[in-house]
């Protein structure tokens, strides 16, 4: 059974997914730490950069944003084009100006060292697409598997889309009335008409926000409506009461938890493994994940499991039950970025295609995009993850 759990505390809201008990997926919102990601902003471009093909712009914070030129060009399908090309070929200088505005999404939070990365492709997700203004690239995805199935969303998309516009259709949408479908599209529209109404009217006072970003708890519920959610269990009135009318038109059952949320399943000591930099496996060996500025890097250790076969064979037990466990911790603390897994050293090259294969069904779970991109000439499997608390 698939639940999603809402403990509301009194500075933190934490939001987590339970497949049959095990906490799957968990997401935190902090009372006092502002979130910007996935909020649209009309910006000054404050000091354009050459040497870096970028520019810092003014959204409002403390810190200046930061964008890129591949993120002031139009979005390009680059199954069709080189986007390296491009922008090799293009000049930031050519494209914005120093005090022009810009009508801008934030792609990723600020921190404590560095301001918001931002880009004026903007991207709103609804429950059946992820909808993309200024740009004629319509994709579906890949975990739509039937052909008959993908050409007649397709169809539904391109017949019923604004002109000009794109989007990205998403695994909900497969099976979904077509009328449903058109209903998004047309609720979303019309959000971003008034979107364009109210950045072309602020446009004088720039730096302003031109439309908020969805909280936590909007944006999972967004994200797992059309999931097989079976219950939403709330410890909270208020928060039960608001995300009761989200569902609304939903058949997922909404209860009011007279106690904390934290009290089912276990959910601490399932939490507190989460936290921790050290998971051993059942077999005895273990992982270590480590978190880095540029990358996540997770290792597999024998520890204390010895075999009763070949050293190869022992091996291969140990990766891939560690194959298993990096699938689950990935979407349980939403690793998102480059992500490298130094695996014991295999010499028969079956072993890892299979330990390849293992990785790939286990992340089938995963609702975020994964990409595995394999075994490097240093033995290191390279990969790559999307974080789900996105707008993509």
């Amino acid at each position: 059974m698939r639940e999603i759990l809402i403990n509301k505390s009194e500075n933190k809201t934490i939001v987590m997914v339970s497949e049959n008990g095990n906490i799957v997926e968990k997401y935190e919102e902090l009372e006092s730490q502002k979130r910007l990601e996935g909020g649209i902003y009309l910006g000054k471009v404050e000091d354009v950069l050459p040497g870096m093909q970028a520019a810092f712009v003014n959204i409002g914070e403390k810190r200046n944003a930061f964008i890129h030129l591949k993120d002031l060009l139009p979005k390009i399908d680059v199954k069709t084009t080189n986007p390296d090309e491009i922008i090799n070929n293009s000049n930031i200088r050519d494209v914005i100006k120093k005090g022009s505005t810009l009508l801008i999404q934030v792609k990723r939070d600020q921190t404590n060292k560095k301001g918001a990365r931002i880009s004026t492709h903007i991207s709103i997700p609804t429950r059946f697409l992820v909808f993309m203004p200024d740009t004629n690239i319509v994709t579906i995805s890949q975990k739509i598997e039937k052909e008959k199935e993908k050409n007649r969303l397709l169809e539904i998309i391109r017949k019923n889309l604004p002109d000009g516009c794109g989007c990205i259709i998403r695994t909900s949408a497969e099976g979904k009335k077509e009328e449903d479908i058109i209903t998004d599209i047309k609720q979303v529209e019309k959000l971003w008409n008034q979107i364009k109404n109210k950045a072309k009217k602020e446009n004088p006072n720039a730096p302003v926000l031109i439309c908020k970003n969805q909280g936590i708890i909007e944006k999972v519920l967004t994200d797992m409506m059309d999931q097989n959610v079976e219950r939403i269990v709330v410890d909270n009135k208020r928060i039960y009461e608001k995300v009761s009318q989200f569902v609304l038109d939903s058949k997922i059952k909404v209860e009011l938890s007279e106690t904390s949320v934290m009290e089912m399943y276990d959910i601490e000591k399932q939490l507190d493994k989460a936290n921790n930099r050290r998971l051993w496996l059942k077999c005895g060996g273990y992982i270590t994940i480590d978190k880095t500025e540029a990358l996540t890097a997770i290792d597999v250790n024998s520890g204390k499991y010895i075999g009763k076969d070949s050293f190869e064979k022992t091996i291969f037990t140990v990766n891939r039950e560690a194959s298993v466990e990096i699938a689950k911790q990935l979407r349980l603390r939403d690793i998102d970025g480059i992500i490298i897994i130094d695996y014991i050293d295999m010499k028969e090259e079956k072993n890892k295609e299979e330990i390849i294969k293992t990785l790939e069904e286990n992340l089938k779970h995963d609702r975020s995009k994964t990409q595995i991109l394999g075994f490097s000439k240093l033995n290191l499997l390279e990969m790559t993850r999307k974080h789900v608390v996105s707008n993509e």
